[in-house]
């Protein structure tokens, strides 16, 4: 399973860049997973649910399942939280795991820039960021190893990162 992150301060568009990317990966033929890391307090259960009232009365793990999905819900409790390592390992075979958030982590990432957010870029301090998809021109001059995508090429942006992991899809693929 190959890692690669897409990186950026909230409301730069790293979730809808993803949703654009997923369709284009998966049509070359590619298994692609997300792992998104919430920085805030979230729950996908609600109270007055079976699920919620097991978990509320101490059970470690539940898991929540139909003909359609199924989902594990998992309580740290006072446990630490899991390396994104750690993390990856729960994940069924894929090509690529396609991980928001964990921007300290050493995988290689794609930060979404958007100056007009107010917020610093990230790439002048980040050595893992290979590449930044911006709705603004690029600077004068870049980092060496560092590319700058249009924000709204996401066939240009897919192919950055299926090449820069050296990621071929079945579709590519020579008979």
């Amino acid at each position: 399973m190959k890692i690669f992150g897409v990186t950026g301060y909230s409301g730069s568009g790293k979730t809808t860049l993803i949703e654009r990317m997923l369709p284009q990966m998966i049509g070359r033929g590619l298994r692609i997973s997300v792992l998104k890391h919430a920085h805030h307090d979230f729950d996908i259960d609600r109270p007055g649910k079976d699920s919620f009232r097991h978990r509320q009365a101490g059970a470690g793990e539940v898991l929540l399942a139909n003909a359609s999905r199924w989902v594990l819900m998992h309580e740290l409790r006072d446990a630490r939280e899991p390396t994104l390592a750690e993390y990856a390992t729960r994940f069924s075979p894929c090509d690529l795991l396609l991980v928001e958030g964990f921007k300290h982590e050493a995988i290689p990432r794609l930060e979404v820039h958007r100056p007009a957010n107010g917020k610093p870029a990230l790439w002048p301090q980040e050595r893992q960021i290979v590449a930044v998809a911006s709705d603004q021109a690029a600077p004068a001059e870049l980092p060496a190893g560092v590319c700058w995508l249009e924000l709204n090429d996401v066939p240009t942006i897919v192919t950055f990162i299926l090449d820069h992991l050296q990621l071929t899809g079945e579709a590519d693929a020579v008979l």
